[in-house]
């Protein structure tokens, strides 16, 4: 095992943990290194489909996903052997090396480190064996004491991959050093040696300011802070939650220019894959709005039903908020709708459930479509190029789009509004459709917004790209980070 080991961990979730390892994955990567990036367990509804070994495809989180590209490595499923995704505040669907596994999705959560840490260790290893340096992602907080005892993303991890170890905290939030101190107090000692750096994430202001903070927690802990990263604002990288418009879009954050295009994306409770949506917000020109009432949607120019990992919970919220009726108003006055996936799905005039996946309803009646969820799921790569579209949508016509799909439901015309002439035109074989009028377009196809064709098309310009986020987060390190602190001991 010839890789040597780093590993970010955070005094809490959302400290910046896969900003930064996207970031050092590029750093060491234009060392001339080859990286992996690896994360042993990710809980996100945010997931990307890549091929696995045995030449399938699979699912990992998109973190993961990006991480790679940022490391010039090809996204491998070991990346992130581990993906819970979830379905309700205490049910997730677990997926072992990008498939999903049943048994171990009906298991208490308690019950399933043992069984899972063997296919994890291995993943590690061989990622190790196969690159220079591997870039590991921890989870949450590794001091989260409640959970130590079936640990098998943080700590664990550090040790068996005898992981240089930094550890990362918002300072925005504030309290950042007792968040530092405390998590290091709390590991056991042991563990509190696998700790070689603090670093201080989103800083806004003068750092001399932070003068003798930093002396006295080295004192304290014998732990350097090693790095203060500025806040960064409009950085290009999609946010794993997907919902923090502030620090994607510079329309938002206050950077200058003429709003052309407003966009509400509605945010219901288990939304998935929103991170797609990262090129509109920046893009240039566009304001978008993560829309949870009705008020939030007027003004758009367009609405958009993102993906969903229960699609029937997610349109029973959206109802009890009202915004199916404001969703129905924006359609009728000819305005534009699309929905991907989960929101393709609710278009249409019915859900269909008898395997027990997802659920029954009644649609949005936006489409004449109904879906039909079944026990196996599709999941693959997919290149496809629109037909002759019509309407609101019509700069789509002739596009070729790549993309991914990730759904349990099948979806076709409604057989009894089809004999009574309400037909959907269907521009993709299976995956693409819109409404008589032209202006509600749904696809099955995630990562339509994320081809560049795509938005040429429809917004006449191009978001920033990853390549340009990437080689700035890596000019970024370089710039933040004392040297010694990014080599092994």
């Amino acid at each position: 095992m010839s890789a040597r080991c780093i590993m970010i961990l955070g005094t809490s979730s959302g400290a910046g943990k896969s900003w930064l390892a996207t970031a050092l994955c590029r750093w060491y990567a234009n060392q001339g290194l080859k990286v992996a990036p690896f994360k042993a367990q990710n809980m996100s509804n945010n997931a990307r489909v890549v091929a696995t070994p045995a030449g399938e495809y699979g699912e990992i989180g998109s973190a993961q996903y990006f991480q790679a590209l940022a490391a010039r490595a090809v996204p491998d499923v070991r990346m992130n052997p581990l993906l819970l995704k979830p379905e309700a505040d205490t049910k997730s669907q677990v997926i072992v090396l990008g498939r999903v596994d049943h048994a171990l999705s009906q298991l208490p959560w308690r019950g399933r480190s043992q069984r899972v840490w063997p296919t994890i260790a291995q993943a590690l290893d061989e990622l190790r064996a196969e690159n220079d340096v591997v870039v590991i992602e921890g989870a949450g907080s590794p001091a989260e004491i409640n959970l130590s005892s079936g640990d098998v993303v943080n700590m664990r991890v550090a040790r068996h991959a005898g992981a240089r170890c930094l550890l990362v905290s918002d300072i925005d939030r504030g309290g950042a050093f007792a968040h530092l101190y405390g998590t290091w107090a709390l590991l056991p000692e042991d563990d509190r040696a696998l700790i070689q750096g603090f670093v201080l994430n989103k800083f806004r202001g003068d750092a001399s300011l932070l003068a003798p903070a930093p002396q006295l927690l080295h004192e304290r802990t014998g732990v350097p802070v090693v790095a203060t990263i500025p806040m960064q604002y409009g950085h290009g990288l999609p946010e794993e939650d997907g919902l923090y418009e502030g620090s994607l879009n510079p329309q938002l954050a206050g950077g200058a220019g003429r709003i052309h295009t407003r966009v509400a994306i509605v945010a219901y409770p288990r939304g998935s894959n929103l991170d797609e949506f990262a090129p509109l917000q920046s893009a240039g020109g566009v304001a978008v709005t993560w829309a949870r009432s009705p008020a939030q949607l007027e003004g758009a120019d367009w609405i958009i039903l993102p993906g969903s990992k229960a699609t029937a919970a997610d349109l029973a919220w959206l109802r009890a908020q009202g915004l199916d009726s404001a969703i129905a108003r924006h359609a009728a006055q000819g305005r534009r709708v699309l929905g991907v996936c989960g929101g393709l799905q609710m278009l249409g005039e019915a859900l269909i459930d008898t395997v027990g996946v997802d659920g029954n309803g009644p649609g949005l009646g936006l489409l004449p479509l109904v879906t039909s969820f079944e026990q196996h799921k599709t999941v693959r790569s997919t290149q496809a190029r629109f037909g002759q579209v019509q309407g609101a949508w019509q700069a789509l016509a002739d596009v070729e789009v790549l993309g991914y799909e990730i759904h349990h439901g099948q979806t076709a015309q409604h057989p009894a509004m089809a004999a009574k002439g309400d037909v959907a035109r269907e521009l993709i074989p299976g995956l693409a459709w819109q409404n008589v009028a032209g202006n509600v377009l749904g696809v099955y196809l995630h990562g339509l917004l994320e081809n560049a064709s795509v938005l040429q098309a429809l917004l006449g310009g191009d978001a920033q790209t990853l390549e340009a986020a990437f080689e700035r987060m890596a000019a970024g390190v370089g710039q933040w980070f004392d040297a010694n602190a990014l080599t092994h001991p």
